[in-house]
């Protein structure tokens, strides 16, 4: 048997919390400069862990989840309508560019196929590329 605390976490709990709440859990995480799940685990009084820091003041623990819910809502940018539809259609794009890529590499090393021809499809497939790169950036 492992050591408390150093126990492999298997098992996954999922809740719901009013947004106070999850707000001052994470606030309270960010102060310790633990993980929102570490900080849990050791509210529940898991074996091995550091105990609360009950010295930290109401304030400083409401300053560190207003800080921490605009991160959460900084990271929450969902891509526009436009990027998602660009993403979608170079996913559907890419398996057929590397089929084309991979029979004119084919051709090439059988013969079949001229270098002039080859180093043209190889130009076309790296520009193809460049561009696809250029227009997501720009994209949002």
């Amino acid at each position: 048997m492992s050591k408390p605390g150093n126990e492999k976490l298997t098992e996954s709990v999922a809740l719901r919390l009013p947004e106070g709440l999850y707000n001052r859990l994470l606030g309270e995480a960010t102060l310790q400069g633990v993980s929102l799940g570490q900080h849990i685990r050791q509210r529940l009084g898991e074996v091995g862990t550091a105990p609360i820091q009950s010295a930290v003041s109401l304030e400083k623990i409401e300053r560190a989840a207003a800080a921490a819910a605009q991160i959460k809502k900084a990271k929450k940018i969902k891509s526009s309508d436009e990027k998602q539809r660009l993403i979608y259609l170079f996913n559907k794009t890419s398996n057929n560019v590397n089929q084309l890529a991979h029979r004119a590499n084919l051709d090439y090393n059988a013969g079949t196929i001229s270098e002039a021809t080859y180093s043209n499809i190889l130009d076309q497939l790296e520009l193809m590329a460049r561009y696809m790169k250029a227009v997501i950036k720009d994209v949002d």
